[in-house]
């Protein structure tokens, strides 16, 4: 009897530590799904958050694609119109010193006419005492008057172009210089002072104004 009655305090006992192990591990399965939800919930947060910030990055290169390419179009349109007022200006330079060139032209010509113009006119009193000396070839038979008469005509003549800046150039027996000399022929010089210096002139060289106008053609000692 006494055997029985300690078997049942036995189970008795057992009956009440089961359900407090029962109400522990509740209690803690519990704490896990809570635990569970918050970490499904932590790890929607920052995907949700991410998502947002990839919108907000696509949103912002939009737009900077955007005002980039506005800025091209405006550069574009910028240098179109440089362009066309580039070549505006060139137009006209081209046009304004095509003008200058044919009026330099024509003004040239226009100098050189009146130039050629003015020396001939001296000239003719020259062309009349020619005209006249040849009727005295005709006519007179005294050669000295005749060739004194040439010599006046020579002088007036040679006068005349002096008083137009034309003057002959004195090159025998000066250095050759190529800049106003022309060698025609080279010649053993008959001693040594008269080496590279000019033996002989053939052919006179004039300048007019300081300016050659016709080389000297001569022949070289060497």
């Amino acid at each position: 009897m006494a055997e029985k009655e300690k078997d049942q305090e036995m189970n008795a006992a057992e009956m009440n530590e089961n359900p407090a192990e029962d109400m522990q591990n509740k209690d803690n399965q519990d704490v896990e799904d809570n635990a569970s939800d918050d970490n499904m919930k932590s790890d929607e947060v920052p995907e949700a958050a991410n998502a947002e910030e990839d919108k907000s990055q696509s949103k912002k290169k939009s737009r900077s694609r955007k005002n980039k390419s506005d800025k091209l179009a405006d550069e574009n349109e910028e240098l179109r119109i440089k362009l066309a007022e580039a070549q505006d200006k060139y137009l006209r330079l081209f046009s304004e010193f095509d003008n200058f060139r044919k009026r330099s032209n024509k003004e040239k010509l226009e100098i050189l006419s009146s130039a050629s113009g003015a020396l001939i006119k001296e000239l003719l009193p020259v062309m009349d005492d020619m005209d006249r000396a040849q009727e005295n070839f005709e006519k007179s038979e005294d050669v000295k008057a005749l060739a004194e008469g040439v010599e006046l005509i020579f002088s007036k003549f040679r006068k005349t172009l002096a008083a137009k800046g034309l003057e002959a150039m004195e090159s025998t027996g000066a250095e050759f210089d190529t800049d106003i000399h022309e060698a025609i022929a080279q010649f053993p010089a008959p001693d040594e002072s008269q080496k590279n210096k000019i033996i002989d002139t053939t052919e006179k060289g004039y300048t007019i104004n300081g300016k050659v106008i016709r080389h000297a053609k001569v022949v070289v000692g060497v």
